[in-house]
């Protein structure tokens, strides 16, 4: 009988410490991203491509966890939205402002996957960094480099822990190969992960994989409604851009070059479109709107195409997951550094205040957390992002962290002091596109900006009433008193994210050359 009861003990205790041992465990973290995906893009939101372009995918993680409906950019453009996620801060307090003349991210500064890994977790990134200095925090690294990081789609340079390397092929796949590769075989199996895996896809220039070329060779796509948006009381903001489809060049067209051109030459004659005056013709005796249409299918095409890839590799990431055991303790993440123009308001690229570029897609699943086709409501940013990550690996957040963890909101739980509206600044100009800097708050309901540099303009947009923000009503009686409430509320959410320049100081970033990135 005593031999008995010991025994009984003996299981009892290895049972609870199995058990102890498996609820202490932290979750591995994959945070994938692309570059430039449009939410309106993503069949999980919705949108006019989702019958001809759905991304099974990416909605494999709405599906299972929680889409976010609600998060925004604090700064829509490549390298600073990348800096706001790392640091959990905005551009201002990162100092990294803008692509052109940014110079390079000051890598000493703290970063999350430092955080991580000095607790404890194996780090790895992959695919596109375009920050200009060297990755710190990770365990094992393989980033795009060729000049400016933006990347090649065919046989691309990559940066493998200081080692430069030419790899052969396609970028979307071979990026998704180096990661699971580092999943499988590289990493340390008795620590957790967290893995960035960022894809170039699908920035300009837009070339698709080459089965999926002529995927769409035979059908036109829907032109979005405010596609021959006429800028009207918006003339100097949105109307003064060159980010139109007239400033597609020959290369996003995929024009065939003229035999002999090399060089220099080459390089003109391809990007002949990017400036004012340069609005060409696909075929003679276009008119400029039956040109703006044509470039806009092939631009909408080769876009989607190139979605279709990163949709097939993550799900190639999700399989691996499940086939290895992972699945059940990985939280699995996927956004884009900002949002893009689609042709809606006849536009390309991102950049503006404007919904389409602001909003970004986050999905999210997280098991034994967040329960199947999870929808949230609540305004976050992009600087929300370190902190929350921290608080899933259960990692104290840094008191100069400006974000915020939105942890408990996963599962409804919002704290009553959730913020309900969000600051943005974006300080590039003029290139690239033209777009004038400026600063603006949004709320559930309304969005105020402000333009300056070389202009001051104020637009203000009911977005109930006005969802496609097509008309500035800055000088309605009627919304006096509301813009004068937002007119404050900016100023303290400004000065709550330690952003106290004056115009004349904001000027000196937009005008001022930080070095280029490399």
């Amino acid at each position: 009988m005593r031999l008995l009861l010991l025994s009984v003990l003996v299981l009892l205790i290895s049972s609870c410490s199995s058990l102890q041992t498996k609820e202490d465990k932290k979750p591995n973290i994959i945070f994938i991203m692309s570059d430039d995906h449009a939410s309106h893009a993503i069949s999980a939101y919705g949108g006019i491509y989702d019958e001809l372009a759905p991304t099974p995918n990416i909605d494999r993680l709405a599906a299972g966890g929680i889409t976010f409906n609600n998060v925004f950019c604090t700064n829509a453009i490549c390298g600073p939205s990348r800096a706001c996620i790392l640091t959990g801060k905005y551009s201002h307090v990162n100092g990294y402002y803008k692509n052109e003349g940014g110079g390079k991210f000051d890598s000493s500064q703290w970063t999350f996957p430092e955080e991580l890994q000095k607790n404890g977790y194996e780090t790895s990134m992959f695919g596109k960094w375009h920050l200009g200095s060297e990755p710190v925090g990770f365990n094992f690294f393989k980033y795009h480099n060729n000049k400016g990081q933006q990347g090649t789609y065919w046989n691309p340079v990559y940066n493998e822990n200081g080692k430069q390397v030419v790899e052969k092929g396609y970028c979307t796949n071979l990026t998704t190969n180096f990661a699971i590769n580092w999943l499988n075989s590289i990493r340390n199996k008795e620590k957790p992960f967290c893995m960035l895996l960022q894809y170039k896809a699908p920035h300009r220039n837009w070339f698709p994989d080459s089965q999926y070329v002529d995927i769409w060779e035979n059908t036109d796509f829907l032109y979005p409604d405010t596609f021959n948006d006429d800028y009207t009381g918006r003339e100097n903001t949105a109307g003064d851009t060159d980010m139109t489809m007239d400033f597609l060049n020959r290369k996003d067209m995929k024009r065939t070059p003229p035999e002999g051109l090399e060089g220099e030459e080459l390089r003109r004659w391809e990007n002949y479109g990017n400036n004012r005056g340069e609005a060409w013709l696909p075929e003679p005796g276009m008119t400029q709107r039956e040109a703006r249409e044509w470039k806009y299918q092939k631009y909408i095409k080769d876009y989607l195409a190139c979605v279709r890839s990163v949709d097939d590799n993550i799900g190639r990431v999700l399989d691996y997951l499940d086939e290895n055991g992972l699945a059940d303790n990985t939280v699995a993440i996927y956004t884009s550094d900002q949002g893009f123009y689609l042709g809606d308001h006849g536009f390309f690229d991102k950049r503006f205040m404007y919904e389409e570029s602001l909003r970004m897609p986050f999905l999210m699943k997280y098991p034994g957390k967040v329960a199947e086709n999870t929808q949230n409501e609540d305004m976050i940013t992009n600087i929300d992002f370190a902190p929350t990550l921290l608080d899933i690996a259960g990692v104290e957040v840094p008191e100069n962290v400006q974000g915020r963890s939105f942890l408990p909101n996963l599962t409804g739980n919002k704290p009553a002091d959730w913020p309900d509206a969000m600051y943005y600044h974006y300080y590039e100009f003029p290139f690239w596109h033209h777009v004038h800097p400026h600063y603006g708050i949004r709320t559930k309901r309304y969005k105020l900006i402000h333009f300056y540099h070389n202009q001051d303009i104020w637009e203000f947009y009911d977005l109930k009433a006005d969802p496609e923000e097509l008309n500035n009503a800055i000088d309605n009686p009627k919304y006096n008193d509301i813009i004068e409430d937002l007119k404050s509320r900016l100023k303290t959410l400004m000065a709550e994210a330690g952003n106290s320049m004056t115009i004349a100081e904001m000027d000196s970033i937009t005008t001022t050359n930080f070095g280029a990135l490399n």
